[in-house]
This record gives C-alpha cells, sequence and structure tokens, in this order.
C-alpha cells in the first residue's frame, strides 16, 4: 500500500464545480447530513461542536484536474452556518460560520490531508460520470462508509447521491469569483470542529483535535448556468440512493437552479487553528 504523504497548505487546485444552493432549516438536518463516524461523535453533537442554525446551504460535486495530490472527484455537502464559541479576553463568544458537514472523495491522498490540515471530514467514495447528450454530466457516488464496515475497505453498492447537470441553452458565460461574497457583507468563511479518528483499510482517516478556520476561494472565467436533476430515482421510478429522500435533502424540489464553474481555480489557504474554550463564562 502505498504511503500517504503530507501535504500541507496552501493548495491550489483546477476543475469543473457544480454547485446548487438551497435554503436549510436550522437544527433540521437528516440523518444523512452526516457520515457515520462524524454522526456518532462530538462533531456533529450540538452541544459539543455547536448548534445548527441553517440559512444558505450548498451540495457541490466537483472534478479536480489538478490538486497537489493529483486529480479526484468530489462531493461536498454543506447545510448552512453552525454556531460555536471561541475565547476572547478570557471570555467565551458564540459566533456563526457554515461548515461542511458531510464530503466524499475518489482519493486517499486528499482524504487523508483534507481532515489533517483543515479539518474537513473526507470519507472515500467511488464516483460514476456519464456523458450525455447536449453537453450534460450524470454522477453516481457510491461511499465507502454506508457498508457497516468501520474499516470502509470498499464502496458500497448502493448510491448515497446522484445528480444530472444539464447547461441552459442560449446563456452565454460569465467571470465569477465566490470571493466577491465579502463586498456585500457575507463571509464564506468555513469554521470546521476537530475530526475522530477512523479505522479506514488504507489510513486515510486521521483525527484532529483543534479547531479550524478557512476561508476557500473559487474563481472562473467560465461560469454559467445548467439545471440539476437531483431525482434519487431511476426510469422505473424507483429509489436508488440510500436515502429516503427522493430529491436527497429534505423539502428540495426535483429540479434545482446549478451554477457551472468550468476550468474554476480552488485556493485553500492554511487555516487558523485553535483550542476548545475552557473558561465556563
Amino acid at each position: 500500500m502505498d504511503e500517504i504523504e503530507p501535504v500541507p497548505a496552501p493548495w491550489q487546485l483546477k476543475g469543473t464545480v457544480y454547485i446548487v444552493s438551497f435554503l436549510s432549516k436550522a437544527g433540521q438536518l437528516p440523518d444523512h447530513a452526516y457520515s457515520p463516524l462524524e454522526r456518532d461523535s462530538p462533531y456533529a453533537s450540538p452541544a459539543g461542536s455547536g448548534e445548527h442554525r441553517g440559512g444558505i446551504g450548498q451540495f457541490q460535486v466537483i472534478r479536480y484536474t489538478e490538486s497537489p495530490v493529483g486529480a479526484y472527484d468530489e462531493l461536498i455537502v454543506c447545510p448552512g452556518s453552525f454556531n460555536y464559541e471561541t475565547e476572547e479576553d478570557g471570555r467565551r463568544k458564540t459566533k456563526k460560520n457554515a461548515r461542511i458537514s458531510r464530503i466524499y472523495v475518489s482519493q486517499k491522498y486528499t482524504c487523508w490531508n483534507g481532515r489533517k490540515n483543515w479539518n474537513i471530514p473526507k470519507h472515500l467514495a467511488r464516483f460514476e460520470w456519464d456523458e450525455l447528450d447536449g453537453g450534460a454530466k450524470g454522477v453516481r457516488v457510491y461511499p465507502h462508509d454506508t457498508t457497516g464496515d468501520p474499516s470502509e475497505s470498499r464502496a458500497n453498492n448502493v448510491p448515497l447521491f446522484q445528480a444530472r447537470f444539464t447547461p441552459m441553452r442560449w446563456t452565454p458565460s460569465f467571470p465569477l469569483s465566490l470571493s466577491w461574497l465579502r463586498y456585500v457583507g457575507i463571509d464564506a468563511s468555513l469554521v470546521q470542529p476537530p475530526l475522530p479518528a477512523g479505522e479506514g483499510s488504507q489510513g486515510e482517516l486521521p483525527g484532529t483535535d483543534r479547531w479550524c478556520r478557512i476561508m476557500p476561494a473559487q474563481s472562473t472565467k467560465l461560469a454559467s448556468l445548467a439545471w440539476a436533476d437531483l431525482s434519487q430515482k431511476n426510469e422505473q421510478g424507483e429509489l436508488t440512493s440510500s436515502v429516503a429522500d427522493e430529491n436527497f435533502w429534505p423539502g428540495l424540489g426535483r429540479w434545482q437552479l446549478a451554477l457551472q464553474m468550468e476550468d474554476a481555480v480552488i485556493d485553500f489557504a492554511e487555516g487558523a487553528y485553535w483550542d476548545a474554550p475552557k473558561t465556563k463564562l
């Protein structure tokens, strides 16, 4: 088995990004918002890691063509913001930021480094892609952590997530940088709690013991609009996903507006780290 080498931040990556945004209701997370390892740990505990506050959430599917650890695919579930506590001048303060609750990647090197560098709760999955008519893309994600095997040694035969992205016809592409959100008062930073260690068969599931704040950057000269088909059913109308929600997330309709970022540049800087507050006030 190839040894996993640490690749510290900063990272710059390139690829195609598909983003679906949705409104997440505070405190109403489905069971599949977390992977089993994190769900059964303080990472998902409101008492240990803060209450879910909801707001604007996102699914992202990314095909990285370049990264410091090679090409890979990724599925991100970010269900909005969470409260968390910091210690400033000897007193506790409650803040709120977005958090990735569940995420899958297609190779072990980014899995280990993403967990270690930024507390991103990555797990392995197999990604299957379809090239469809009209430039559409289909994707199915088969996790390693839904088989009941704590070593996560193989992909499940049942997908957790599937989607189809179809470009809107006759709509022009345009430049876009998500860093522009700060000019309208939106803090797009992620604040991630410490991670539990897993028993991954490839040594890909390290734990961490400090909090981490990171500001990812995504930009492209070729952003465009697309339709996302989030149906988790097959052509016979049978649910094929391991989740109970027919459009993956509670309350979501089948068809969602998506943002497609081709030839995107994604930057992950070094995070800011701190220990959990020890003061009582």
